[in-house]
């Protein structure tokens, strides 16, 4: 299964492996330079797609200063040398654009949140948006979709997870509104990702694949919870989403105490038992094996392979081979 070709609204991946969002904090005053060009290139090769590290939408939502941006016109011609690069190795690319809300940091400027609540012990005091901003972050979302078709990108994936802003508006602990966005309810936690989604939709077209990276459980008590998330991922598909990339939420990319090779499909099969559209599960996965297994096993649609392949940029190519001496079986990458 690994081997096999999957599709994304209308983009036809070669296989299932994904090489998912990791920051690699290597910007270039918020633009992909030859070492980047370079470092995606490298792991494309075999690849079914890759997922660039995020990029932020607007100054204000800047997580870091070594974050890419995708917040101006400027950075356009940088990534379509990007887009070229992986496109050169036979892999489609999507970027990931984000808001980082309460987590934003080194742009001088006020962070803003859902309800003036911070994620981390380390987050500047946010502030609480109010109706003017939540349109200005919905716009920049739209724009910064649009910056990354212009650039060659074959997708988009909107961050909302480990506990950005969409990530801080989906979590009742960091969502305390009482608005149409309230945190008191699944359709008011979800309802600034559903018109982000279909104003993005609006503007990219219907046949450009739209990816959400859901942060599905916060593990955290007071946050959400893995019993929520069918009504979420059915909200999600409904507004357009075209792919459902499972990660945690204000948790971060981890599970405290947990080491297994998928260590979020417990909250990854019940995204795809709810939804068509094809899901992603990312977490642990290190070896060829243990990809195919879990596909196999109905965990997921597609496998993205985080660190494994940060160390080893040829790992989709080891991994395939290893299926192709077991004569299609699951084996050792």
């Amino acid at each position: 299964m690994l081997k096999d070709s999957i599709r994304i609204n209308n983009l036809e991946l070669r296989n299932r492996i994904v090489m998912p969002p990791m920051a690699t904090g290597k910007a270039n005053q918020g633009k992909p330079d030859e070492q980047l060009f370079a470092y995606y290139a490298a792991r494309a090769e075999a690849t079914g797609l890759i997922i660039v590290e995020h990029e932020y939408i607007s100054l204000e939502g800047m997580a870091h200063g070594t974050q890419l941006s995708m917040a101006d016109d400027s950075v356009i011609p940088s990534y379509r040398k990007l887009t070229q690069a992986v496109h050169e190795k036979g892999a489609a690319v999507f970027a990931q654009i984000n808001h980082a809300g309460a987590c934003a940091r080194d742009s001088g400027l006020p962070a803003l949140s859902p309800s003036g609540i911070s994620v981390r012990e380390t987050d500047q005091a946010p502030l609480v948006m109010t109706a003017e901003d939540i349109r200005k972050v919905k716009d920049a979302f739209v724009a910064a979709a649009m910056r990354a078709k212009a650039a060659g990108f074959d997708g988009v994936e909107i961050h909302s997870a480990h506990g950005y802003l969409l990530n801080q508006f989906y979590s009742p602990y960091t969502n305390r509104r009482t608005d149409e966005y309230t945190g008191a309810s699944i359709e008011g936690r979800t309802r600034l990702h559903a018109e982000i989604l279909r104003a993005v939709r609006d503007a990219a077209g219907k046949d450009y694949p739209i990816a959400i990276r859901f942060g599905a459980c916060d593990y955290r008590e007071g946050g959400s919870r893995i019993d929520e998330i069918p009504e979420a991922a059915r909200i999600f598909e409904a507004a357009g989403a075209d792919l459902i990339d499972i990660s945690g939420g204000l948790c971060g990319y981890i599970i405290k105490g947990n080491s297994q090779p998928g260590w979020f499909s417990e909250l990854s099969v019940p995204a795809r038992n709810s939804v068509s559209v094809p899901v992603l599960l990312t977490g642990g996965i290190t070896t060829g094996q243990q990809a195919e297994e879990l596909l196999r096993n109905g965990a997921a649609d597609l496998i993205g392979v985080g660190r494994a392949m940060i160390g080893e940029a040829d790992w989709s190519v080891r991994a395939l081979k290893s299926l192709e001496k077991d004569g299609g079986n699951p084996g050792e990458s």
